[in-house]
């Protein structure tokens, strides 16, 4: 071969060298980059070929999929009564992708995950269409929907939990929204989600995951907690050394308590019932702002919770000692998500335990055969059994006379704490109404409730967690207990 053969056919391996290289490196290395870009349109297309599965409550789907006009997206969702299932499934969009649920199970949903590839194979040979598989939720529908009913117009969240397991009985967050509104590709779908995210109310805010508020007299049990697990007090009835007035360190301001009640030296279990602002401030300031913190570590504050949804964290601050002091009460910059104190109920409804919260029970193949089945895991021992116990005295003290007798439930046994969290500069806006609480029956405690309410428009001495959010927690209890039955 002579010199410019011998060059043009070495020339001619380069090119063919480079063009394997790239063809690999775009299947290969570039694949699933290529294939998740937005302006890959066939992927989408692929996508809403068929139907979605379902997310499944009760044994039954509270989703579906419908048949789409003029657009090559064949089939979108829909929800049967999205607004009570939005705050758990999320969205899922034609034009908007998906949320919560719909986007965390989206490989079970849209039957691409690895855990189907036996069923995609099968299909292969049997010429079966393909199918989504189906998301079995742990939510209760009596629950859900006494939840919504109880805060009816109410800005306002919802969570109740089975403190043995950790599973998510009701997750309700209002007002809410329809998901199936924006779930398609046209301009009314674009127009409906731009008005729901202009709505000043924010519908689309999951405000019993994603809203943190300060916790008001409800944290005082946590504050007990960390009096009982530091050997700060024993004894739930004997006096504490808490006078009146009671003077916030470092300042010359009293800390105030609401009305004429027995504060001065009172025990745990009457400052807890009666709500004593100066017994938990200075507790909080006797035990210092690094016992506070590893206290409420242990109930699952100061890092995200996974359900899988993402759960904002809630805060227990590093501060000073008069803000820690006004901490140990739910207020300063203490902040908790509605999860966050559900959990705080639970662990003490289960004797110390805390289980980590999910509401994903099992995932189905189209066939629906199990492919997953969740395994309740502890997150944390949050209190020993013993202070446990004491906690629940407590807490059914309060329930049965004192400031939360509207939650009490015939023939059952409910422990629970009220709040009535400030809020705005030098509270300025109206406070919140919280209530946590939870349910004993002979088995044990089906059932543990939080229960916050943004209530803008009752008038502010009406705004109380005893009159507003006590009640929507009874009747969120009494659903779960009666569905046992």
């Amino acid at each position: 071969m002579n010199k410019p053969l011998r060059r043009i056919a070495i020339f001619c391996g380069v090119l063919m060298l480079a063009l394997m290289v790239r063809t690999n490196y775009i299947q290969y290395v570039r694949a699933d980059d290529l294939n998740t870009r937005d302006e890959n349109r066939r992927i989408r297309i692929e996508r809403y070929a068929h139907e979605r599965g379902d997310i499944i409550v009760d044994g039954k789907a509270v989703t579906g999929s419908v048949e789409t006009d003029g657009s090559d997206f064949k089939y979108k969702r829909v929800w049967k009564d999205g607004p009570l299932w939005a705050p758990v499934t999320g969205y899922s969009s034609q034009a908007f992708d998906s949320s919560q649920l719909e986007s965390l199970e989206d490989g079970i949903l849209t039957g691409n995950d690895d855990q189907l590839f036996f069923n995609r194979t099968l299909s292969m040979f049997t010429g079966d269409k393909k199918q989504g598989g189906n998301v079995v939720t742990t939510l209760n529908g009596d629950a859900q929907r006494a939840a919504f009913k109880g805060l009816g117009d109410k800005k306002g969240s919802v969570v109740a939990l089975d403190p043995k397991s950790g599973a998510i009985l009701a997750l309700a967050s209002t007002p809410s929204y329809d998901p199936s509104v924006f779930a398609g590709n046209s301009n009314k779908d674009s127009e409906a989600r731009q008005k729901l995210l202009k709505d000043k109310d924010k519908p689309m805010l999951n405000r019993a995951l994603r809203e943190t508020y300060p916790p008001g007299s409800t944290f005082k049990v946590v504050t007990a907690a960390a009096a009982l697990e530091n050997g700060l007090y024993d004894d739930i009835d004997a006096k504490t050394e808490s006078p009146l007035p009671w003077i916030l360190p470092q300042t010359d301001r009293e800390l105030q308590n609401e009305g004429n009640i027995p504060c001065k030296d009172a025990s745990l279990r009457e400052a807890l019932r009666w709500s004593c602002n100066t017994v938990f401030g200075k507790v909080s300031d006797d035990l210092g702002n690094r016992k506070m913190i590893e206290q409420t570590d242990k109930f699952g504050f100061n890092k995200e919770v996974f359900t899988p949804v993402r759960a904002d964290a809630s805060i227990y601050p590093e501060d000073n000692k008069p803000q820690n002091a006004m901490a140990g009460i739910g207020q300063a910059s203490n902040r908790a998500t509605p999860l966050q104190m559900a959990m705080v109920a639970s662990a003490i409804a289960n004797d110390g335990k805390l289980m980590q919260p999910y509401m994903v029970a099992e995932r189905q193949a189209p066939n629906l055969d199990p492919v997953y089945t969740h395994e309740p895991e502890e997150l944390s021992r949050a209190v020993s059994g013993e202070n446990a116990q004491k906690l629940q005295q407590m807490m059914e003290t309060v329930v049965k006379d004192g400031t939360g007798t509207n939650a009490q439930i015939p023939g059952v046994t409910v422990g629970g704490k009220t709040g009535t969290a400030q809020h705005g500069l030098n509270n300025s806006e109206k406070p919140y109404a919280w209530f946590i609480s939870y349910a004993k029956t002979d088995n044990g405690s089906p059932v543990a409730v939080a229960v916050v309410v943004e209530d803008g428009n009752a008038n502010r001495d009406d705004i109380s967690g005893g009159g507003l959010a006590a009640p929507i927690a009874r009747d969120v209890m009494k659903a779960v207990i009666d569905s046992k039955k």
